[in-house]
């Protein structure tokens, strides 16, 4: 009889770990799709993108990497515009990141701008080869429309550490230059994807003062992502009129509520450029600062576009099937608030827990535990949505797993731990952690 017990025992294992795998198989179809081409389930209807007086766009098969597809794109800033950027803080950043980094700290406000992004190769970890490279592009970009080489901005993703075959690059730029268009944004959204399953994209309108100003932007991102910024590239232009000074403390600012509360992996790239153009055309009085009126209703404005185009980064996750929120309150303090939403968000056993639809809530136990932050156990509450989990120390007597099960079905979920403490507020992004990342990365540079 014990013997038979064992066996029924492993028998009920075994049917749970089939039923598990069956599900896991049905998401990762709903990701390949009827057609094959494999496409998160959480990807959003690409957006009609308002063109921006002042911007215009060019695409190119260059063939850096991919065949047959675009992998470059161009943008013409028109003279007195403000830009602004954020990169990456990786230490291996990579030669255009350092070449932005350095352009950006002379702008002055006269002249044009031009921004150049391959896909398929980052140009990161390639030694003086890798300035040298960004030097012909930008040099190339100079000839081709007439703008000084330090006006020049490039990004560059994709495979970390091989030479940039930047003639490629270079060959194609006096024909892009003759394709220059406001209405191809969301060609440039396309041309820009290395393992992105959708191109992302977003816009919007705020009125300053009687005047109406129009956002948009595109960004790529899908893995090596987490705070710090992600292996992301993000382009916002607008027609609004704002000093440099004022523009660059507003994305600085808004960057850390943004792409810097996104992690899908925890890894942060060495290519991360997140670049904001204004180029004044649309007739407001210039705004000097974000404590105006007009600067706090374009600051929201921004912000908006910037938070949308960072959870798209998340929603295509590699491998994704759901999008998770974390939210942190109740912590002593802010630093500590970051610290549980960036355990939580980044455990590779709580995201997988959410791919297998298993409410296994003391993996959020222990990532509390193990991120750094004060935390009293009997002080703790874990909520799945609406549903309490945990409080007071133990499970809630009020929950069930059935409910919680239930609720992990959903492809989106918010997991909220309140440390009663204090204050201190925070909130990240993540997605699931599937078989699919295992395999996109395993086969990354074959």
């Amino acid at each position: 009889m014990g013997k038979g017990g064992k066996g029924d025992k492993k028998k009920g294992k075994g049917t749970k770990k089939k039923e598990l795998r069956a599900r896991i198989a049905e998401l990762e179809a709903q990701i390949a799709g009827p057609k094959g081409p494999l496409v998160s389930p959480l990807a959003p209807d690409f957006p009609d993108l308002s063109a921006i007086d002042g911007v215009r766009f060019a695409t190119a098969k260059a063939g850096v990497k991919y065949k047959g597809r675009t992998d470059v794109m161009l943008a013409e800033i028109a003279a007195g515009s403000a830009v602004a950027g954020v990169f990456t803080t990786s230490s291996t950043r990579s030669a255009a990141v350092r070449d932005c980094q350095a352009k950006l700290k002379k702008r002055g406000a006269s002249g044009g701008w031009a921004i150049l992004v391959n896909s398929g190769n980052s140009n990161a970890f390639t030694g003086a080869a890798g300035d040298a490279s960004v030097d012909a592009i930008c040099t190339g970009v100079s000839h081709a429309l007439g703008l000084p080489a330090s006006r020049v901005l490039t990004s560059s993703t994709g495979v970390i550490g091989e030479p940039l075959a930047h003639d490629r690059i270079t060959a194609v730029l006096d024909r892009m230059a003759t394709k220059l268009d406001a209405g191809k944004m969301d060609r440039a959204a396309h041309a820009i994807m290395t393992t992105d399953t959708f191109p992302k994209g977003t816009t919007r309108t705020v009125d300053l003062d009687g005047t109406t100003v129009t956002l948009a932007g595109i960004a790529k991102g899908s893995g090596m992502i987490a705070p710090d910024m992600a292996t992301m590239l993000a382009y916002v232009f607008t027609d609004a009129k704002i000093a440099d000074r004022a523009l660059q403390t507003m994305l600085s600012d808004l960057t850390t509520s943004t792409f810097n509360a996104v992690t899908v992996d925890s890894d942060t790239s060495t290519s991360d450029t997140l670049i904001v153009a204004a180029t004044g055309q649309a007739g407001n009085a210039e705004i000097p600062s974000a404590r105006t009126k007009a600067g706090k209703d374009f600051k929201a404005a921004l912000h908006a576009v910037l938070h949308d185009l960072a959870l798209q980064l998340a929603m295509d996750g590699e491998g994704a099937t759901k999008l998770i929120e974390v939210e942190v309150t109740g912590a002593a303090n802010t630093l500590d608030a970051r610290r549980v939403a960036s355990a939580i968000a980044n455990s590779p056993l709580v995201k997988t827990a959410i791919a297998g639809e298993d409410p296994n809530w003391g993996r959020v136990v222990m990532a509390v535990g193990k991120s750094g932050a004060r935390a009293d156990r009997d002080k703790l509450t874990i909520r799945f949505g609406d549903i309490v989990v945990a409080e007071g120390g133990q499970r809630s007597a009020g929950y069930t797993e059935d409910a919680g099960a239930s609720y992990m079905k959903r492809d989106r979920i918010l997991l909220s731990v309140d440390l009663g403490l204090g204050a201190a507020t925070d909130r990240m992004w993540t997605c699931d952690l599937t078989y699919r990342y295992i395999e996109i990365n395993a086969d990354y540079r074959s």
